[in-house]
């Protein structure tokens, strides 16, 4: 991307866009038609596994007010005990107003990288199931790919199980 078309995307996206290209990253995000605020719209517009959606969750930590950013896949849920266990303190959901004002996004499309104030990161070890996996780009309607190695390397967060296990079939109970 060039400076004439950052100018057309909005300002997330072109904060997210120039973090890319500061930290050598080889794919720039892509604007979606349609919004992917959350993980299945994610996957429905671009015909992918919902797992393969690298969705940012932003958590408060309570001792300091600071964010907490798990970054997981999207066919996961976060265990928040197991994050505190690696934040060293008990975490909050986040509102809206505490997401824009610490990350610079809104939900819907924080991405894992160009946060207003540095968040503490997580990474969950499940993303690395796949080759390709996309994170949002600033913006519910965009988007980039990257490999689940990447997200280390961009955010120098440690890649750590901070999900809930997954429910096999054999275990559900029948209907």
């Amino acid at each position: 991307m060039c400076g004439a078309e950052l100018k057309n995307l909005p300002e997330g996206v072109q904060r997210v866009a120039a973090a890319l290209q500061t930290l050598n990253h080889p794919h720039m995000p892509q604007m979606l038609d349609d919004a992917a605020r959350t993980a299945q719209q994610a996957a429905d517009a671009l015909g992918i596994l919902v797992g393969q959606v690298a969705k940012s969750i932003i958590f408060r930590r309570k001792s300091d007010d600071v964010a907490v950013l798990v970054v997981t896949s999207g066919d996961r849920r976060v265990d928040e005990k197991k994050v505190e266990a690696h934040v060293g303190g008990k975490i909050g959901r986040a509102d809206a107003d505490f997401v824009k004002s610490r990350t610079g996004f809104s939900i819907g499309g924080v991405s894992p990288v160009a946060h207003a104030t540095p968040p503490v990161t997580l990474i969950d070890q499940d993303l690395l199931r796949f080759d390709v996996v996309w994170a949002a780009a600033g913006h519910p309607h965009s988007v980039f790919p990257l490999h689940p190695s990447d997200l280390q390397r961009l955010t120098g967060a440690p890649v750590v199980d901070v999900v809930q296990a997954p429910v096999e079939a054999s275990a559900q109970p029948a209907v």
